[in-house]
């Protein structure tokens, strides 16, 4: 091989290693953001049942200071 043969060789190869890479860590972002969807999924679930059940709780039997009748030293 000629070296401007050797230097498009290498300069090929460096670009198949980056690109190895970059599709390595494609693949890790997109399996991270599968997780991520999954739990805020999950998560949004939890919520929504919550919400749910304080909407359906009943007041409770404690009366508002307004509503207390004063102590009878007042």
């Amino acid at each position: 091989m000629t070296d401007t043969e050797q230097r498009l060789q290498k300069k090929i190869d460096t670009l198949e290693i980056k690109q190895a890479f970059q599709e390595h860590t494609i693949d890790e972002l997109n399996d991270a953001l599968v997780e991520l969807q999954k739990t805020t999924s999950k998560l949004s679930g939890q919520i929504s049942f919550l919400v749910s059940k304080l909407k359906s709780m009943e007041p409770a039997n404690i009366a508002s200071l307004s509503d207390e009748t004063p102590p009878p030293h007042y």
